[in-house]
């Protein structure tokens, strides 16, 4: 089976499956260019309500094909980061759902999302140590808001793996699930996503990703024109009537 990305949309949600079992997935350089223009795809469509992305059978990403490492480093670089500011960017939830190792580009990836769910046995890795590799200044900004920078230099320093117990304490992922019900829970999760505000989510999103860069002014600014946005589109007066007639709520798209 040729490397590359499968793609399929059910119940609002969009899955994007890593698929290179042959390398444990690892991202050749095809799919690292073929992930920006899919999910640009998948963000123009106004039936998508949140995106997974995972890896096909049991395991995430292995990171980069190593083969690209050796004969193009700078480039295979570039493409990564690329692959990974188009997961930072979707302007839907996004979430990793991790079966096996997540390491390398893996977790390059997988920390890009806003949530990350894990499987028990699930094991994490940033190796750039291990190769003589300078890890991008917009991945390693991103591991460290993600872990804090005492966890982030462990990974960094080391490049040691580290079990699905001490990412969650880190805060490298955010749910372990038992063995054989990752695929129920993030069913489970992002049904609950698809039935709230999408005005909510797209605010909530932007405000967060931008707390760290955006200055205090700015960002009361954009608060209240999301708040303004909701109020627009009803969101703000459909989810008050829901809850005092005690139904599930209405919204409307983010528009």
């Amino acid at each position: 089976m040729e490397p590359g990305l499968d793609t399929h949309v059910s119940d609002g949600t969009a899955t994007v499956v890593l698929s290179n079992p042959a390398k444990r997935n690892a991202m050749t350089p095809r799919m690292w260019r073929e992930l920006p223009p899919l999910l640009a795809r998948l963000a123009a469509d106004g039936a998508v309500r949140s995106l997974v992305l995972t890896g096909a059978g049991g395991t995430f990403c292995a990171g980069a094909d190593i083969a690209s490492l050796r004969e193009h480093a700078g480039e295979a670089q570039r493409l990564a980061v690329a692959a990974e500011e188009a997961v930072a960017a979707f302007p839907r939830p996004t979430l990793a759902a991790i079966r096996g190792h997540c390491v390398g580009g893996g977790a390059q990836l997988a920390a890009a999302c806003d949530l990350r769910f894990a499987e028990e046995g699930a094991v994490f890795g940033v190796t750039p140590a291990k190769l003589g590799v300078v890890y991008p200044a917009s991945a390693t900004r991103r591991l460290v808001r993600l872990v804090g920078l005492s966890a982030a230099k462990y990974l960094l320093f080391s490049g040691e793996l580290i079990d699905g117990a001490r990412a969650l304490r880190t805060g490298l992922v955010d749910e372990v699930c038992p063995a054989g019900g990752l695929a129920a829970r993030v069913a489970e999760f992002t049904a609950v996503l698809a039935s709230r505000s999408p005005m909510t989510q797209a605010a909530a999103k932007e405000l967060a990703d931008g707390a760290w860069d955006v200055p205090p002014e700015e960002a009361v600014r954009r608060a209240a024109h999301w708040a303004a946005r909701a109020r627009a589109n009803g969101d703000t007066a459909e989810g008050a009537a829901a809850f005092l007639e005690r139904r599930k709520p209405r919204f409307g798209p983010v528009g």
